[in-house]
Formats: structure tokens, C-alpha cells, sequence
């Protein structure tokens, strides 16, 4: 299964913006926002453009990194176009970021570490054992990764790769492991797989078992099909994109469980740090002491995080990211000269490493607590979002910034964290659905009509939060309406121009291109690869979540599963439209036996391939095999592109 990537960045001449098709020019109104942004911005003092470009090294030749069948996943050059000051589509202080954020390459970090940056979303960093590499984050996929660790090699000269670090369950740091490993290695025990405890069950939680629905809204929080651009997507926030090719994921060999758990990998000494529940359920930290160096994964980067980001996840633990960031201050600060991320470029000095690490615990505390506060004082979800900002002691250093989570955003997080989506106005315990409402309410302000002049009305004030709103309910009441669609297209539009967020910006020209273009394919993150390397156990509840009640009916099933390649067996059993599976057990007198390869039965359940052609395969059926079929049968297919933007 291909994860498709960012359009955006292939086939991007070096130095040419491409326009985005049907994109308008800035607003008056736009113009005047992004002035007013620009005036307020703090004082420039040079240090981030400085600490991104020390150490480099150099980078590839060829900008266009292309898969083992000549496809272009990723264009190293997709911003080199921007220079000079911010055009008036795009927020100064977005336009600011990326400007130092497009750079790519090697970079020495500190002694004996490295990182490439530039080459996906996130960063690869390299330590050089005694013997070889050790990487943390091997970036999303096979073939970007592969194309970091050739820079490296040809830089750095040749070693082989001893070790590999997932700091934590997120694809953008493991996806790439074989392009760099080869399994076989790893099972020999000649390449350990380092992860923090729960990095398989989280994986799965997030990438399987709600991967399809995550994966569309992926879409709009990248601007998968954006054009990078003066009127397109612009980054997103912490790095420049998701890559093109396979996500693979090799399970891991060793797991961390305990802050200050030392390991000796390679001759090198790595000291972890456990941050649970922060940027995801299983993350950790690590510092490198013969080389003073303190990689903060993802609780640090150049720009606010997100508590629940976007693309949907659980949502974060405030409190505790604050708690953990403080921790690293106090084990990390005094003994750190560097300190560099998963994302974004690293910084130098141990007074720079304290000030990242005390500004980005403010900032999470200031935002849990201050949170809280108005909740206490009954204030709801859209009211704190609308009141709570950061101090100017906060707001005024540059990696506290909204450039991928926002203050608006994170606050109605924490806000669902203790209380949940109600916001215990009861017109909001059983509301309409979306078009039933949207029908109501354009009835109610007299009907398409008078809809859209309110809208242009809103519009030609610059009121775009108001005349979206109204246009979003026209548009469901009657997606057909194409002067609505039309009108709510440029809505968003210029509500993406001013965006800050670079994820804002990407969600609301997304959906300004799905309402002019149509719908386009899907990110997705569950890879073959990623699948076959779940355990089998989580990949049955996720197949359980595909039952379709209406399909099964009352049918009750019990079946037993054999998977003869791993030596593991299950039993099935389905009744009241709900299918329940416990692993290392068997039915007594199950209706059905089902025996083979694991990859048979993953091309039984999730492609739903024919049962014979299966069995021509190797897979082998005892008994009713109309259980089976029934079974099969009721399950959905893997979703693909659904709307966000139109009912």
C-alpha cells in the first residue's frame, strides 16, 4: 500500500513558485491584517537563522529524492524560491519561519553528532558509535531516510548502522527504518531497534485502528494537495512536509521504561528520559553525555505544539508536558551544550538550552493553567479559546509561537481533557446534525439568497470568521449551490492567507481546493509494511471496528485462526454485531478452522480478497466456510477519501 504524499513537493523546479490553481490575490482587508502582524512581531535578533544554518556540511546534488522505481517522493528544493520580504498571501511571521525552516542538509551538531534536517517533516540524528551509526528518527519513509543516510555516508564516510532509536509512535519517526536496516540484521542481532514501552500498541492505536480517518484529515492539516506557494501551503510549522513512498516499521528489540535508564549502544552511553502523554503516548528524551547533548524529541520545538492536533489523536496532557519539560530543565540543563529536536534546528549554548526549556515550560503551564482557570469560572471552550493569550514575556520568543499548534486550539484541548466535548449548555446536548441544521438556519435567514448577501456583506468587511460560518451551513444544506461553494472557497482562502498556524493555513486552502476541484486521494498511514508489524492481537480489534452491524445482523460465529508462520493462534467469535478475539485460545467445536501465513489472512480481513484465490495461495478452511464469508462479507472495506469541506 503506497502512502501518498505532498504533491507539493515533487517535480518543483529549484527556483519557481508554482500558483495554486483557482487561488485569488490578498483582500484589502488580508493586506491590512498582515501589517498589522508585521508591526507587532518582536525585535529580530539573528539567533535562528544562525543556529539553523551552523555546522552545514552540505547536502545532496540531485534535490529530487526518487523511489526505487523512479517516482520523486520528495523535493529538497521546494521553497527555494522565497526570498526577499513576505508577499501579502502569507503571514509575515509564517513567511519568517519558513524562510530559515526550508533549509536542508547535513549538520554537525556537537562532537560525534550530526543531523539531517530538511529531508522530510522531521529530523534524523546521527551518532557515531564505535563501529558505526546510531540514529534517532529515521524521518517517514523508505526512501527519504535511505537518501539521509547517503548524505551521511558520503559525508561522514561509510559505517554500518548498529543501532536505531524511535523516540516515540508516530510515523514521521520510525517510517523510515529500512531504509536504512535490513531486518534480517536486526533479527541476527547485529542492529538493535530502541523504543520507548507501549511504541507498538500506541502505533497501532493511531496509524491501524484509526489511520483511515486520521489519514484524511492528514490531508488538510498538510495541504497534501497544495502546491507549495505564495498562495499555497507554506510548510507546517515544524517542518516542510509529510514525503512520499512506503512507511515501514521493524518492531523493536529493546524497550525504555524508566527516566534515567542508561544503555550502552555502539561503545556510546545514551541516558533516556520517559515523557509519557505528552506529544504521544509513548515518547522519551535522550541525552548523550560524552557529547553534552540533549535531544528533546518532540516536547521541544521551534514553535507551540499542538494538545490535540488537528489530524485527530488523543489529546495531550498539558500539565504533565509542562511537568516533564521542567524535569529536563532540571537533569539536562546544566549538564547540556546542545540542544536539538526531532523537528526544527537545534540550539547552542547551555544558556540557550535552559531558555528553550524554561520558555516552552511557561508557555504549557501558562496555557493549562490559565485554561483551567476560566473553566473553573464556567467560561466554555469557544470563550477561553477567544479570551486566553500568551504574555508578551511568552509570546515574544519566537519558538513559543502558534507556527503549527495554537493558543485557540490547545485551549479547547485541555478544556475537552477535563471536561470533555459538552460545554453544558443544554442547546448543545442534542443538536441537529450538521445538514438537518444547516437546512434550519439557511430557512430561518430566508433562504440562499439572503445568505449569500450577508456573506458578501461579511466578506467586503473582512468579517471572513462570520460569512465562512454562514456559507459552511449553505454549502450543506445545498452542496449543489455554486455561487456558495464559490464564495465560501474565498472565505477560507483569506482566512488561510493570515493564517500564522502553517496548519491553519493548509486546512483552510484545502478545503478551498476541495470545493473548487472536487476531492483528491488520501494520505494514508497504514503501509503494508506498518501492518505486518503490529501484533496480531491489536490487528484483530482493529478488524473489529470494521464490523458493519447491518451486514452481520444476528449472525453469531465462531472461528479459529491459525497463523502456522508465527506459531500463534486466536479465537473469533461474533454475536450481537460485535466480534471479540482473545489471543493463545481456541473454540472447542468452532464452526469454522482457518489456518496459514499471517500476510493471508491480513489479505482475508483488510483487502478482502476472495476466499478461493486465498486458498489457492496456502490458506486453509475447515468446516462452514460460509462463516468465514459471512464474516469477511461484514466487514467494511478500507475507507478512502471522504468529505470535510461538503456534507
Amino acid at each position: 500500500m503506497r502512502h501518498f504524499m505532498l504533491a507539493l513537493l515533487i517535480g518543483t523546479a529549484p527556483t519557481t513558485v508554482l500558483a495554486q490553481a483557482g487561488a485569488k490575490p490578498a483582500s484589502q482587508m488580508t493586506v491590512a491584517a498582515q501589517r498589522q502582524v508585521a508591526e507587532g512581531l518582536p525585535a529580530e535578533d539573528g539567533r535562528d537563522a544562525e543556529f539553523a544554518g551552523r555546522g552545514y556540511l552540505g547536502t545532496l546534488a540531485d534535490p529530487v529524492i526518487k523511489s526505487s522505481d523512479g517516482k520523486p517522493v520528495w523535493n529538497l528544493n521546494a521553497y527555494a524560491w522565497m526570498e526577499g520580504r513576505a508577499p501579502e498571501t502569507v503571514n509575515p511571521s509564517l513567511w519568517r519561519h519558513m524562510g530559515i525552516l526550508r533549509k536542508h542538509g547535513l549538520y554537525a551538531l556537537s562532537e560525534n553528532m550530526w543531523q539531517v534536517r530538511g529531508f522530510d517533516v522531521s529530523n534524523m540524528t546521527v551518532i557515531k558509535g564505535k563501529t558505526g551509526w546510531i540514529l534517532i528518527d529515521p524521518l517517514t519513509t523508505r526512501d527519504t531516510a535511505a537518501a539521509a543516510m547517503r548524505l551521511v555516508n558520503e559525508k561522514l564516510g561509510v559505517r554500518p548502522v548498529k543501532a536505531v532509536i524511535y523516540s516515540h509512535s508516530h510515523a514521521d519517526h520510525f517510517g523510515g527504518v529500512r531504509g536504512l536496516v535490513d531486518e534480517a540484521d536486526v533479527k541476527a542481532g547485529k542492529v538493535a531497534i530502541i523504543a520507548p514501552e507501549h511504541f507498538l500498541a500506541e502505533t497501532a492505536s493511531e496509524n491501524v485502528m484509526a489511520g483511515s480517518a486520521m489519514g484524511r484529515r492528514a490531508n488538510y492539516q498538510f495541504g497534501s494537495n497544495l502546491l507549495p506557494g505564495a498562495e499555497g501551503q507554506m510548510g507546517s510549522g515544524i517542518g516542510k512536509g509529510i514525503a512520499g513512498g512506503d512507511i515501514t516499521l521493524i518492531p523493536p528489540t529493546i524497550d525504555i521504561r524508566k527516566t534515567g535508564e542508561i544503555r550502552e549502544v555502539d561503545g556510546v552511553a545514551l541516558e533516556f528520559q520517559m515523557v509519557p502523554q505528552t506529544e504521544a503516548p509513548a515518547e522519551m528524551n535522550v541525552y548523550v553525555p560524552a557529547s553534552k547533548t540533549f535531544i528533546a524529541a518532540e516536547i521541544a520545538t521551534c514553535s507551540l505544539h499542538n494538545i490535540l492536533t488537528p489530524r485527530g489523536a488523543k489529546v495531550r496532557d498539558t500539565h504533565a508536558w509542562a511537568g516533564f519539560l521542567n524535569e529536563a530543565l532540571n537533569l539536562y540543563g546544566d549538564r547540556s551544550d546542545t540542544i536539538a529536536s526531532s523537528h526544527c534546528w537545534p540550539r547552542f549554548g547551555q544558556p540557550e538550552v535552559k531558555g528553550w526549556l524554561s520558555g516552552q515550560r511557561d508557555n504549557y503551564r501558562y496555557l493549562h493553567d490559565q485554561t483551567v482557570r476560566m473553566m473553573n469560572k464556567g467560561m466554555t471552550q469557544a470563550e477561553i479559546a477567544e479570551n486566553l493569550k500568551a504574555p508578551p514575556a511568552i509570546a515574544n520568543q519566537w519558538f513559543n509561537k502558534g507556527y503549527y499548534g495554537t493558543y485557540s486550539h490547545n485551549s479547547k484541548a485541555i478544556y475537552q481533557y477535563y471536561l470533555g466535548w459538552y460545554d453544558a449548555v443544554p442547546a448543545n446536548l442534542n443538536p441537529h446534525p450538521p445538514e438537518i441544521r444547516a437546512t434550519k438556519l439557511v430557512a430561518a435567514m430566508g433562504g440562499a439568497s439572503k445568505v449569500l448577501a450577508e456573506a458578501k456583506r461579511a466578506m467586503a468587511a473582512g468579517d471572513y470568521r462570520w460569512s465562512s460560518d454562514i456559507l459552511n451551513s449553505l454549502v450543506f444544506a445545498d452542496p449543489k449551490n455554486a455561487e456558495g461553494r464559490s464564495l465560501l472557497a474565498d472565505s477560507y482562502e483569506q482566512q488561510g492567507y493570515q493564517a500564522e498556524s502553517a496548519i491553519w493555513r493548509n486546512m483552510y486552502l484545502s478545503a478551498a481546493r476541495d470545493l473548487r476541484e472536487g476531492v483528491k486521494a488520501s494520505i494514508t498511514t497504514q503501509s503494508v509494511d506498518m501492518i505486518s508489524a503490529i501484533p496480531t492481537g491489536l490487528l484483530l480489534d482493529s478488524v473489529a471496528t470494521r464490523l458493519d452491524p447491518a451486514a452481520i445482523g444476528d449472525s453469531k460465529l465462531t472461528i479459529n485462526f491459525a497463523f502456522t508462520d508465527r506459531q500463534e493462534k486466536a479465537k473469533v467469535s461474533v454475536g450481537n454485531a460485535v466480534m471479540f478475539s482473545e489471543m493463545g485460545a481456541s473454540h472447542a467445536a468452532p464452526a469454522a478452522t482457518v489456518s496459514g501465513p499471517r500476510q493471508l489472512f491480513l489479505a482475508l480481513l483488510f483487502l478482502k480478497m476472495p476466499l478461493a484465490q486465498l486458498e489457492g495461495a496456502g490458506l486453509k478452511v475447515e468446516g462452514d466456510r460460509k462463516a468465514i464469508e459471512s464474516l469477511q462479507t461484514a466487514l467494511d472495506p478500507m475507507p478512502g477519501p471522504f468529505n470535510i469541506a461538503e456534507p
